[in-house]
């Protein structure tokens, strides 16, 4: 079932395109915002012995927000399903928000302009962001699972 919704979803190169511009993004971004990248003197990639497991965890959001959005797109271009698909947006939303406010100066920007509830926002997510983004990874499984369920099952029928 995984290797056929592989199969005819990737058929069409924009979906791998999408995929990989979609990893990259992501893992730029959230690798930056948790400090693991660093452009200031010149590009340093650095990931200290202790945030191994956290970078570990924005690796696999990348790559299944990468997924699962060229999935779900695909997913509602065969079925024409609209925002019932799109599930697994959600999941990368929230992982990627989960490390995003926690550190560096969003943290301290948020807790300016927001004053009491931007300091227990950035708080909360501090302390969270593990099982956030163990959550995130779950809900993109699950829309990976189903995406590729229905996929085959609609491609059988069409074909």
């Amino acid at each position: 079932m995984h290797k056929e919704a592989f199969k005819i979803t990737y058929s069409n190169k924009n979906y791998l395109y999408l995929s990989i511009a979609i990893f990259a993004t992501l893992l730029v971004t959230l690798g930056t915002i948790s400090q693991f990248i660093f452009f200031s003197p010149g590009f340093v990639f650095y990931i200290p012995q202790d945030s191994v497991f956290s970078f570990g965890l924005i690796v696999a959001i990348s790559v299944l927000s990468g997924i699962v959005a060229s999935m779900s797109i695909y997913r509602m271009r065969l079925v024409k399903s609209g925002l019932k698909s799109g599930v697994g947006f959600f999941g990368s939303i929230i992982g990627a928000g989960a490390g995003a406010c926690g550190c560096g100066p969003i943290g301290f920007s948020l807790v300016s302009a927001l004053g009491t509830v931007g300091g227990t926002a950035t708080a909360f997510l501090s302390n969270y962001e593990t099982p956030l983004r163990l959550g995130s990874i779950a809900i993109l499984g699950i829309t990976y699972f189903i995406s590729a369920k229905e996929i085959t099952a609609k491609c059988k029928i069409v074909k």
